[in-house]
């Protein structure tokens, strides 16, 4: 199990006001989603921009009466330098003055750090702080760890080259962005070396990132992203909403005609950056098999990270 000890939000919270929360969030991801619901909610919200990127949050999306209805959702802005003065107790201190409750999402890991939000982010937050690093896959008890534990299905994985003997694709950190991931297949350690050594030479990605890559079996089949909500208070896991992506730039390569494809494919690289998301169904006889999977993978977290999965 891990245990750390996360910074005293109990005590801070004890100087809150509950009837003048605010929901704050940083300015990425799912900022708008988040700014929306605390407004469903009755609850102001606060973003986080980095300056240069803020717009869309104190002009777009800004909460404004507008012939007598209001639009927008964004009620008020903190704009810094960099993403990761969030961890400066100067910024801390104003979100604390505004009674936040902090929702994380995988831009405020990536910006801000899991070192830094697990031990100096002095801000209650909505959910499990330490959990957020088991989505790194070189984290010890990571993504892969947790499903193994809750007896959930995924591709094997292979722990050296060597032992490829089908169809494998390897995941490994982009050189100039480490928190994408570039990818390449290969059916055997010799079409790995080849391939890898291609990409090196292009510092399409480092030797350190080939050294830490996931090396797994390639698994063909329709995708989907499950969105599962589990509260602690009622004890019930709940499927929000189910989507697949929208990535640059195998989008725009699979909605070429085959022969354009392979054409193209002799100039370009295709790249998987997600971009977005369009919104899915799913068959109502394998959803009760989501509904498994997620409610093992709630009770794996509870054992490996107490208290657990709290919210999405």
């Amino acid at each position: 199990m891990v245990s750390k000890r996360a910074p005293d939000t109990g005590r801070i919270i004890a100087d809150y006001s509950p009837e003048n929360l605010t929901i704050a969030t940083i300015g990425s991801h799912s900022a708008l989603e988040i700014s929306r619901g605390a407004k469903q909610e009755g609850m102001k919200n606060l973003v986080v921009c980095q300056k240069g990127r803020e717009s869309l949050y104190s002009k777009h999306y800004k909460t404004r009466k507008m012939g007598g209805r209001e639009h927008g959702c964004v009620d008020s802005t903190l704009v810094l330098g960099k993403f990761s003065q969030m961890l400066e107790p100067s910024v801390q201190r104003k979100l604390r003055d505004c009674n936040s409750i902090f929702v994380p999402n995988r831009s405020f890991a990536v910006y801000v750090g899991y070192d830094g939000i697990e031990n100096n982010f002095e801000i209650p937050i909505f959910g499990n702080r330490f959990l957020l690093r088991a989505e790194e896959r070189d984290a010890p008890k990571n993504q892969y760890y947790l499903m193994q534990k809750a007896g959930i299905r995924f591709p094997r994985r292979f722990k050296v080259p060597g032992e490829i003997d089908r169809v494998a694709i390897i995941k490994t950190p982009e050189a100039k962005r480490s928190y994408e991931r570039a990818f390449f297949l290969a059916k055997n350690a010799a079409e790995y070396e080849a391939k890898s050594t291609e990409m090196l030479q292009k510092k399409i990605i480092t030797a350190e990132g080939l050294k830490n890559a996931v090396i797994e079996e390639f698994v063909l089949g329709a995708q989907f992203n499950f969105n599962f909500f589990h509260s602690p208070l009622s004890g019930e896991t709940e499927l929000m909403g189910i989507d697949t992506r929208r990535q640059t730039n195998l989008d725009g390569i699979l909605r070429l005609p085959a022969q354009e494809q392979m054409e193209v494919l002799t100039h370009v690289r295709v790249s998987n950056i997600e971009v977005g998301h369009i919104a899915a169904t799913l068959r109502e006889s394998l959803l009760e098999k989501a509904f498994d999977a997620a409610e093992r993978l709630v009770e794996a977290c509870r054992q490996e990270y107490a208290p657990g999965i709290i919210g999405p």
